[in-house]
Order: structure tokens, then C-alpha cells, then sequence
């Protein structure tokens, strides 16, 4: 299966950088192709622009600069995103990605109202850190679960659940809490 791997932190030696190399590794082992989108280390642009916004529904000027991302989207038969959660959502970096890739006519079409989804997604898993407790994350409501769970799951593949690793309370963790969570990310990438 060909997997778009999607990475957003931007320091290099960061747990979930380590997350990202385990997913990439464990993704290649279990015989996948896998397209390395590290979007930091590509200096992906995350900022949609006045212009970008007006030509936002209309297919195919709102390619634009992010063709070569919508290329390796429309390319994908599996999604695997590891990204930390920052103040209960997503970097902007990665907010940025889906506002400016996900676009009308790649990821949708919409038609007298009637919304079709366009990609070819069968798989999807999110791999992610907190800094809060699990507890916590759920009094907050858990955003980042909820477009993980429902928001990406409608987007790609309804049929199929979204896998969603989590490491909670990174403010508290410790080298085996972390070793025991790397561990969960290699077996559950072997798998994909």
C-alpha cells in the first residue's frame, strides 16, 4: 500500500520526531511504500493567502502553489499523521495542510449542495502526544480525537475506523512510559 506519512513538529531530536522515524521504519518493514512528508523540513507554507482563499473553490486554480502535495494526497492509499497536540488541537503547521491541500475538487466536490468525497483513502491513523492527562483532554472535549476520529474518518474511508494512538500526560512522563509507547507505534505500524 502506498502511505502518505505526514510529520508536523518542528525540532528534530522532539518524542514525536522519535515517533515519526519509529512510524516510517515500522511502515517500510510491514512492506509498504511510504511518501515522507515531513512538513517542517519541507518548509511546507502553512499561511493561506486573500488569493488563495478567493480562488478556494474553484478546480483547478486552486492548486496553486500545493500541486505537488495534492499530487502525493491524490496518490495515497493509506494516511498515517504524527503530530503533537498543542493548547487541545493540532500545529498550525498541520492545520495549515489540510486548509490549503484538502481542497474542493481533490478531497471533495460539492454539487447542487451534494458533498463527494474524492480520495481514495482506505486507511488512517493518528499518532499523538499531549502534554495533559487523558481526564483532562476529555473535560476539554478532545478535539484533536474528534477530527481524528469523525472529521478525517467521513473525509477518507466511513467504513473503516480510524486508528488513534495517544500519549497522554507527556508533562509527567517518564523514559518507560515513553519506550512502552514507542513500542505500541512499532507493533501497530507493522500492521497497518
Amino acid at each position: 500500500m502506498r502511505v502518505l506519512l505526514i510529520h508536523s513538529h518542528p525540532v528534530e531530536e522532539s518524542f514525536s520526531n522519535a515517533l515519526y522515524r519509529q512510524a516510517r521504519e515500522s511502515l517500510q518493514k510491514a512492506g509498504h511504500e511510504v511518501d515522507d512528508c515531513n512538513l517542517y523540513a519541507e518548509n511546507f507554507d502553512p499561511v493561506m493567502s486573500r488569493h488563495d482563499r478567493m480562488i478556494y473553490h474553484t478546480y483547478p486554480d486552486n492548486l496553486g502553489l500545493v500541486k505537488p502535495y495534492v499530487d502525493r494526497l491524490q496518490k495515497a492509499e493509506g494516511l498515517v499523521i504524527v503530530t503533537p497536540v498543542w493548547n487541545f488541537g493540532w500545529p498550525a503547521m498541520l492545520k495549515g495542510y489540510f486548509d490549503r491541500v484538502w481542497l474542493p475538487g481533490i478531497t471533495f466536490e460539492l454539487k447542487d449542495g451534494v458533498l463527494t468525497r474524492k480520495l481514495h483513502i482506505e486507511k488512517v491513523a493518528v499518532i499523538t502526544t499531549y502534554g495533559a492527562t487523558r481526564w483532562r483532554a476529555f473535560l476539554a472535549g478532545d478535539p484533536p480525537r474528534k477530527l481524528a476520529k469523525r472529521v478525517l474518518r467521513v473525509q477518507t474511508n466511513p467504513a473503516r475506523a480510524v486508528k488513534f494512538l495517544a500519549h497522554y500526560n507527556m508533562n509527567n512522563c517518564t523514559p518507560e512510559t515513553r519506550a512502552a509507547f514507542l513500542g505500541k507505534v512499532k507493533r501497530e505500524m507493522e500492521r497497518f
